[in-house]
């Protein structure tokens, strides 16, 4: 359904270029989850955005790369058709539903704007269906609150409302940029559990944006992890969780906490994620490795395979894969 390939997206300061994306491939299927992790500064959100259309150009810049949606390429469409893309066909859930609502307008004339706009309803019909959407995303008092405004909704109630403004006009593909940042351990269990449940009833594609390993091991298939703008490694969930190809992606996994380490010191990556004005030579995340030798400061490792559907981008994905 959905192809990224070599994508690559720059971003153009009084400092200098910042390569925020530097040949990103990925692919998602209907009714597939693909997770996609990485700290802060990695690219995730900036692919996600690119594939919306909704980057600033300038200062930001797409110099190569193809985003195939059905096999047609979404960075040579003009403005108006990618309109008839966004929302319709490829919506996206936004990291802080406080910040991405407009403070202003009920949360009805929202949700019923997708319809005025795309499906031509009338105000009337536009507001029974934010109705509906509401109660779709478990709403409590759905008609009696449509006309309430987001500051009135609790975190998790926006982020509910955000949810039901993506599904609005039934989607094929769902891009979910940390849509549990800022929430409670049992209001994010919720979330996923509906995106979950609404993706399995409409069999829809999803890329879930996050860098919390414990929220995505329940719900993908299939996970990217993303490290200076360039995807280190990719696998099936169970097969990354179990054994991990590469040091970074093993980083992560150690960094969770665990019931059986009461007590103890909890692990951490040293350092600092790269200056996207700088990435280091070679691999660019070797200044932190502690696998790291002299190969990984001159040359950059290419993704290879390392097994079925699975590949690494470390000059030794084999000591780390069997260590």
């Amino acid at each position: 359904m959905l192809e990224v390939r070599d994508l690559h997206v720059e971003f153009h300061t009084r400092d200098g270029v910042a390569k925020a994306v530097n040949g990103v491939n990925y692919s998602v299927n209907p009714g597939e989850t693909l997770a996609v992790l990485g700290e802060s500064g990695s690219g995730k959100s900036v692919t996600a955005q690119a594939i919306m259309g909704i980057l600033d150009m300038p200062p930001a810049k797409i110099p190569q790369g193809e985003i195939l949606f059905h096999g047609h390429d979404l960075l040579k469409m003009s403005g108006e058709q990618r309109r008839r893309v966004r929302g319709a066909k490829i919506a996206m859930i936004f990291q802080d539903a406080l910040s991405a609502l407009n403070p202003v307008l009920s949360v009805g004339y929202q949700l019923g704007e997708m319809f005025r706009v795309h499906r031509g309803l009338s105000k009337g019909a536009a507001r029974a269906k934010a109705i509906e959407l509401m109660d779709r995303v478990k709403i409590p008092a759905a008609k009696s609150r449509v006309g309430d405004y987001p500051h009135q909704f609790s975190g998790g109630m926006r982020q509910r409302i955000m949810i039901a403004m993506a599904l609005a006009l039934e989607p094929e593909l769902i891009i979910a940029d940390e849509p549990t940042t800022a929430l409670d351990v049992t209001v994010q269990a919720q979330v996923m559990d509906l995106l979950a449940e609404l993706q399995s009833e409409y069999n829809m594609g999803l890329i879930l944006i996050t860098h919390d390993l414990g929220v995505v091991a329940d719900v993908a298939d299939k996970i990217a992890v993303m490290y200076a703008g360039r995807i280190v490694e990719h696998a099936p969930v169970r097969e990354l969780y179990k054994n991990p190809a590469h040091p970074y992606t093993r980083g992560l996994l150690d960094s969770i906490p665990r019931l059986d380490q009461k007590g103890q010191e909890l692990y951490a990556i040293k350092g600092l994620p790269p200056n996207l004005l700088r990435i280091p030579q070679g691999c660019a995340f070797n200044p932190r490795c502690p696998k790291a030798q002299d190969i990984c400061r001159t040359e950059i490792p290419a993704l290879q395979t390392v097994g079925e559907a699975r590949g690494s981008a470390c000059h030794f994905w084999k000591e780390t894969l069997h260590g």
